[in-house]
């Protein structure tokens, strides 16, 4: 990942628009502060792309485009890369954040960056219309950077996951997760199914008892696993429900969209985590100068 960073910072630096590529379902816990250090530094435009779109709250994603397209050298969009037309408005988008670029005396300069698995390399083959960049359903699949010329005065770097070293936040972890950008040896399933669980029975209620076919009313996290467990026919064979199946099959469900379109965090939940981590920091601050104070 140091490697990868440098690297990035170093083309960043010959770029004209940072393409960042984000899981529409958890926008900010999918987004790497590093990148956004990075391209501040440079002082470089942003494209959020809201990958995924279709497997997300179409109300909570329109929620997202107006946080991001409210702040200054930003533009978002939300697209699903399974439609091939929708990245092409993605040049255009471009091309508006770098106006300097515009009478194609020299090319566009794009790069595209993003963590793990949130279809960074599908992009660049749907905009590039052939398959360039390998793809897959894991974290970590492109290794190195690699420019191709889009055509038309435009070229495009494709960058490895950039992950940060500390998850600052454990929800936004879970939510990584549980989304499938933080590989399977890296996490236990259960509990960030039970996390999963508790999110969906907060907001999507009515999606879970459809989907299950199961009263969720007056479940917690760990509850739905076990009326998955129960309803999945998920046995040990003692007889005792296997949760850990029943966990993957929530995690399967929710990943492919079985379950319905659904987004793990909205602007405002982000913001009241966010000042619940605060007033944390700050309790904990006030003890440690109490405790002096008593020493």
């Amino acid at each position: 990942m140091a490697s990868a960073r440098k690297k990035a910072a170093e083309t960043l630096a010959k770029t004209d628009v940072v393409i960042e590529v984000l899981d529409a379902r958890i926008p900010e816990a999918s987004c790497n502060p590093m990148i956004r250090q990075l391209r501040d530094f440079r002082q470089r435009p942003c494209l959020k792309v809201l990958n995924k779109s279709d497997l997300a709250d179409p109300a909570v994603t329109a929620a997202w485009l107006d946080f991001y397209n409210r702040q200054p050298g930003v533009k978002a969009v939300a697209l699903s890369c399974k439609n091939p037309a929708e990245p092409g408005r993605i040049p255009g988008l471009c091309r508006s954040l770098a106006p300097h670029r515009n009478d194609l005396t020299k090319p566009l300069r794009m790069i595209i960056m993003g963590i793990p698995n949130v279809g960074k390399s599908t992009l660049m083959n749907a905009l590039l219309k052939k398959r360039v960049a390998k793809v897959g359903d894991e974290p970590a699949v492109t290794k190195s950077q690699q420019t191709l010329d889009l055509g038309k005065g435009m070229t495009l770097t494709d960058t490895p996951g950039l992950m940060w070293p500390r998850i600052e936040h454990d929800s936004d972890g879970y939510m990584l997760a549980a989304s499938h950008a933080i590989g399977t040896n890296a996490v236990i399933e259960e509990e960030v199914a039970t996390f999963l669980a508790q999110v969906l029975l907060q907001r999507y209620g009515d999606l879970l008892a459809a989907r299950y076919k199961c009263p969720v009313a007056g479940l917690d996290g760990a509850g739905l696993i076990e009326a998955v467990a129960a309803r999945r026919g998920c046995r040990l064979k003692g007889g005792g429900l296997d949760l850990e199946k029943a966990s993957l099959i929530l995690l399967t469900d929710y990943r492919s969209g079985a379950i319905g379109r659904i987004s793990l965090e909205t602007p405002e939940t982000r913001a009241a985590m966010l000042a619940a981590a605060r007033e944390q920091v700050a309790t904990r601050g006030e003890e440690m100068d109490a405790g002096a104070a008593e020493d």
